[in-house]
C-alpha cells in the first residue's frame, strides 16, 4: 500500500502513518501488518500516528483491533505520537480503547517493546 511503509527493524514492524487515510486503506493496512506480524515472525508492533491531526473513531477502533489481532499473534502492538488534540477528541468521543498501548515517542515504544513494561 503506498503511504505507508512497513519496515521489519529487531523483530518489530515499524509502521509510520504518513498522511491521513481513507476507511478503505486503514482496512488494508490492518490486512496488511496482521499478514506481515505472520511472514515476519515480529514480536512488536510500533505505529507511528505523529503527522495525523485527526483520528476519526474509525481509525481509532481499527488502531485497537489491530492491537487486539496482532496479541492473538503473539506480538504487542505500541501506537506512538498521539497528538494532545486528538487524544482529547477521543476522550470526548467516549472511546475506551482498552489493550491500546501508547508510547510519546518511538524509543520508548522501542522499550516497551523489548521489554514488556509499561510507563505509568
Amino acid at each position: 500500500m503506498p503511504g505507508v511503509p512497513i519496515v521489519k527493524l529487531d523483530g518489530v514492524l515499524l509502521v509510520s502513518i504518513q498522511d491521513e487515510l481513507l476507511d478503505y486503506s486503514v482496512d488494508e493496512l490492518q490486512q496488511q501488518i496482521t499478514e506481515q506480524v505472520v511472514a515476519q515472525q515480529a514480536r512488536g508492533v510500533l505505529i507511528d500516528i505523529s503527522v495525523l491531526d485527526v483520528v476519526d473513531s474509525f481509525l481509532a477502533r481499527t488502531l485497537h483491533d489491530i492491537a487486539a489481532a496482532t496479541s492473538l499473534l503473539a506480538a504487542k502492538t505500541v501506537v506512538v505520537g498521539m497528538r494532545p488534540a486528538v487524544a482529547i477528541t477521543l476522550v470526548e468521543l467516549g472511546l475506551v480503547l482498552s489493550g491500546l498501548e501508547t508510547a510519546l515517542s518511538v524509543e520508548e515504544a522501542l522499550e516497551l517493546l523489548s521489554d514488556g513494561s509499561a510507563r505509568r
